[in-house]
């Protein structure tokens, strides 16, 4: 049965609001405020680039120029996430391909520096960047990324997207050839899912080491409505 969608109400394009959780705080992409320490936080760590279509860097004010680039566009939409507790900057991310009249949004450019890699507030600022996208009316939350980045797919899935393909030979990106591997989450799946993030940031599911209790991958298993045959085994 087709969903009636005659009194949908296509939702707004993001404007740059703060996104703000306890431990990250997401700002809207400024070279001059930003792009000095996220150059500092990237600098050494040239695998980070590999898969994307830009970096790495050779030098602060090669990344400044990119970064005011970047921040002049609306789509893609980049955000900083800046860490609460000690000020500095560690990572970016953007929403694109917006699509208000679809109800569709990408999240992407997800570039997490190793001082927030596998922490709470790289989890915290995707939570917060899908927060925003339902509760501003989308119905479709999107997650691409070369099919040769296992961690990335890796990552989709833990955050609950569910997995819908390979599209090959879909670019050329640094004269190599890329397959595209294709994310979801749909509105319809998003409360549960919400309820999933929500149990693994509480302070209770962390022990006094840090150590989580409950994998965030465990709790979004029931939300997703496929899983990347790729990470099986």
């Amino acid at each position: 049965m087709t969903k009636d969608l005659s009194n949908w109400v296509p939702p707004a394009a993001p404007a740059g609001a703060m996104l703000t959780g306890p431990h990250v705080v997401l700002e809207r992409l400024d070279a001059d405020l930003h792009a000095a320490d996220l150059h500092r936080a990237f600098t050494g760590h040239d695998a980070l680039w590999d898969y994307m279509p830009y970096g790495p860097f050779t030098s602060a004010a090669a990344y400044h120029r990119w970064a005011k680039e970047m921040a002049a566009l609306d789509d893609p939409h980049f955000y900083v996430l800046r860490n609460v507790a000690t000020g500095h900057c560690g990572g970016i991310a953007s929403y694109l391909r917006i699509t208000p009249a679809a109800g569709s949004i990408e999240v992407g450019h997800i570039c997490i520096s190793p001082e927030l890699q596998k922490s709470v507030h790289a989890t915290e600022a995707m939570f917060l960047m899908m927060q925003w996208a339902f509760d501003a009316g989308y119905r479709r939350y999107e997650w691409k990324c070369n099919a040769a980045n296992m961690a990335s797919r890796r990552a989709a899935q833990r955050f609950g997207f569910s997995y819908e393909g390979i599209f090959r030979q879909a670019a050329v990106i640094k004269g190599r050839n890329r397959d595209t591997a294709w994310f979801s989450v749909i509105d319809s799946e998003w409360p549960a899912l919400r309820e999933a993030f929500l149990a693994w940031l509480a302070p209770s599911n962390f022990g006094p080491n840090g150590q989580q209790r409950e994998s965030l991958s465990d709790l979004t298993r029931l939300v997703r409505a496929n899983d990347d045959p790729g990470l099986r085994g």
